[in-house]
């Protein structure tokens, strides 16, 4: 079965005929994948984490995890990558939603790419995205609004077209292709706007409203959560439920997950971990403790609204044929965004009142990632012991958090070390899956999806498209290696190439380091002195790649990581 989906893949069905629908066939599954943001590979409860996430536990419970599985390193680039099947550059995202003057770095998908939806739609199935887009930089009102996912084959979307911003707030909110104020908004008016709840709430809302008027039908659902992106935003009986769980610092966590994700066979006992960063007794401690726990927090609300799709699916009587896919964009994020003094990066008490002017529930936050004011008229603050939480901060929890988060593995977002592209993946359909509780560790990579959906799907992929680079994943499901060449990645002169056990990588500018993945992951050996042959072979491998797939020596245009 699988020889003849990736024929089809190459080839497609009719020859010169782009996108021609098969018939819909009753058993076939409906798809939901899961997309957290800036979270690292410990994080959750069933990784090894003591975030409380239940609803991912039950999820991994009754189905599969993945140990080595991989994303694209950053945000846009993994976006770009999972909704095509291709590596970043190919689909036209090869660093962010800017347009740097090479093919492969026009910061929007390309012409010659195909997205889930689409395929799905080609296929008979009802689309619906919801949550962080971040793959256009066209994030205004006005557009242009062909890359938007109605344009990209959705039917139904709500979510942020902008990567990052106030979770109280959101910038470029748009709901299918209009955009929408969180506070005048007729369809959605909660108590307390809080946008990971908004995107639960949207997401069980199509399972819902699919059941009552399109159940003849399966389903793709994207589910791209901006948790636990910074800022650390979330609310307030939340963040009490976390007081005093980091108040013993980085090592007594870090350490405990790695006991934990060892107990759980995810990480060989015998590789240890990376080296331990940030020395706890030189921190401010309640506000080193205060962004860990509103980071827990914000991903423990993630982790309900998850819950509440899977009560919907139940409801609805599509849970047991259902394959939800959960994952993260890229590993714990290091970026510093808010945490110095500084002309950029005031350190301000919150003002008795307001100081700026209110804005009207009708006006659309257009800010881009940092707001400079809430709408109640109240700046936004940074720098070092502003405290995290409330909606008129504006604070990340660190690189010495996401040494934690990361745990076991080396460096971060941005990196392709194992800390920067190792993500969970939880593979949960009961009639599909009849493992419960395994684990998987052939390497995959998002990539992988796309293929998984069309062999699913029974579609057919366009000749006329980039062809797929991924692998379904339907094999590694039931124990099966997953065959192909190599594994890679570029992002922003960061590369890497993974063949069987061997990896190859490099920090930009830096030379290539060797590492034998199947005894030394946390990547503590480097054997590229000892092993020449082997550096050159894949070496070669790598340039094949990047000369195929339009990777560019970075910087391109003179933009620096």
């Amino acid at each position: 079965m699988l020889k003849t989906v990736l024929v089809t893949l190459l080839t497609g069905l009719f020859p010169g005929q782009e996108g021609q629908k098969v018939q819909p066939a009753p058993s076939r599954p409906n798809i939901v994948v899961i997309l957290a943001d800036d979270m690292g590979f410990s994080d959750i409860g069933c990784y090894g984490g003591e975030i409380r996430t239940p609803h991912l536990d039950e999820l991994a419970a009754g189905g599969l995890r993945f140990s080595q599985f991989y994303n694209s390193a950053r945000c846009c680039p993994t976006r770009a990558s999972l909704l095509t099947g291709l590596y970043p550059h190919q689909a036209g995202v090869g660093h962010m939603v800017q347009d740097l003057g090479k093919p492969g770095y026009t910061g929007e998908l390309n012409a010659t790419c195909r997205t889930l939806g689409e395929v799905a739609q080609s296929a008979g199935y009802h689309t619906c995205a919801v949550g962080k887009w971040h793959v256009t930089g066209a994030a205004g009102a006005k557009g242009p609004k062909n890359n938007w996912p109605l344009g990209r084959g959705f039917d139904r979307y709500y979510g942020t077209i902008h990567g990052a911003g106030s979770f109280f707030d959101p910038s470029s909110l748009v709901r299918d292709n209009i955009m929408v104020s969180a506070f005048d908004d007729p369809e959605y008016k909660p108590s307390t706007y809080y946008y990971t709840d908004a995107i639960s709430h949207h997401a069980s809302r199509f399972v819902r409203e699919h059941a009552a008027s399109q159940s003849g039908k399966p389903f793709l659902m994207y589910m791209a959560y901006t948790a636990a992106h910074w800022p650390m935003h979330a609310l307030p009986a939340d963040i009490a439920r976390q007081k005093g769980r980091y108040d013993s610092g980085y090592e007594p966590v870090r350490q405990a997950r790695w006991d934990k994700a060892a107990g759980l066979g995810l990480i060989d006992p015998t590789q240890g971990m990376s080296p331990a960063v940030g020395d706890w007794n030189k921190q401010d401690k309640t506000w080193e403790a205060a962004g860990m726990e509103v980071y827990a927090a914000m991903v423990e609300r993630m982790d309900l609204g998850i819950g509440q799709v899977v009560a919907e699916l139940r409801k609805a009587g599509q849970f047991d044929n259902t394959l939800l896919l959960y994952l993260q964009d890229n590993g714990g994020c290091a970026e510093p965004m808010g945490r110095s003094p500084g002309k950029n990066h005031p350190n301000i008490a919150r003002p008795k009142a307001p100081t700026l002017p209110a804005m009207k529930a009708t006006e659309f936050i257009t800010a881009g990632s940092v707001p400079a004011q809430t709408r109640d008229g109240y700046p936004v603050r940074m720098g070092n012991l502003v405290m995290p939480g409330p909606a008129d901060t504006y604070v990340a929890y660190g690189r010495n958090w996401a040494t934690v988060s990361n745990t076991p593995f080396r460096e971060y977002k941005h990196w392709v070390h194992e800390g920067g592209i190792s993500t969970p993946l939880v593979a949960h359909w009961p009639r599909g899956i009849s493992a419960r509780g395994e684990l998987r560790h052939q390497p995959g990579h998002l990539i992988d999806i796309m293929a998984t959906l069309v062999e699913l799907a029974g579609a057919s992929y366009p000749e006329k498209a980039t062809p797929l680079v991924g692998r379904s994943l339907l094999g590694a499901f039931a124990g099966k290696v997953i065959d192909r060449e190599a594994l890679y990645w570029e992002h922003e002169g960061n590369r890497a190439v993974r063949q069987g056990n061997w990896k190859l990588v490099a920090r930009h500018k830096g030379p290539w380091e060797l590492y034998d993945i199947a005894k030394d992951r946390v990547e503590g050996t480097d054997l590229s002195a000892s092993q020449p042959d082997k550096v050159r072979e894949l070496a070669k491998l790598y340039q094949a790649y990047a000369g195929r797939s339009l990777v560019e020596p970075w910087p391109v245009t003179g933009i620096q990581p």
